[in-house]
């Protein structure tokens, strides 16, 4: 996980307890391109500049920052996919798979409705989220010259999705016992 981002959580942390005007910005922000909504800027960008950020790390800091101000909830031990896993466990719908599913295939410029929609979910549980490392994946995820780092962020939500069922003891997985037509030579 980057020190960076490490940093912003922290930052941002503050911020839910000291200064309700900012994340009421930053929640605002959400209705707009990532990094676009004036507003917001003052808490966000002296991070990127500080950095050196190239787009889409600020864009991820925005995004991050916007999630963050509508539930936040942060624990360094809860991946958005595990805590996604948790509330399809406690709802008992197929529909949050399907969320989820459409989450992992969502491109740049989709991604930000569905996290809004993730983030939701996890709120509306009171299921803390990682924040750090969603700045991290997003970091990847944004980057159109990273697209082995983006799958690879997938492939671990997914995972962690997942198993998360498995480990509840709810997941469905396929019989694969072979029928008698399959067994003979």
């Amino acid at each position: 996980m980057s020190e960076l981002h490490t940093r912003f959580i922290a930052h941002l942390k503050g911020l839910a307890e000291h200064d309700r005007g900012a994340l009421a910005a930053l929640r605002r922000s959400l209705a707009f391109d990532p990094g676009t909504h004036a507003p917001a800027m003052p808490w966000v960008e002296p991070f990127a500049v500080k950095d050196g950020s190239r787009e889409p790390q600020r864009q991820a800091l925005y995004l991050t920052a916007g999630l963050f101000a509508s539930h936040p909830k942060h624990r360094a031990d809860a991946p958005l996919a595990r805590g996604l896993g948790l509330v399809k466990l406690k709802r008992d719908s197929d529909s949050i798979e399907r969320r989820f599913i459409a989450l992992l295939g969502a491109d740049a410029e989709s991604l930000p409705v569905h996290l809004r929609h993730a983030v939701a979910l996890l709120a509306a549980e009171e299921l803390p989220c990682d924040f750090a490392l969603l700045a991290d994946d997003l970091a990847r995820w944004l980057d159109p010259w990273q697209d082995e780092a983006r799958d690879r962020v997938r492939q671990r939500w997914a995972r962690e999705f997942y198993r998360q069922l498995a480990e509840s003891g709810n997941a469905e997985t396929p019989d694969t016992t072979p029928t008698p037509e399959e067994s003979r030579p």
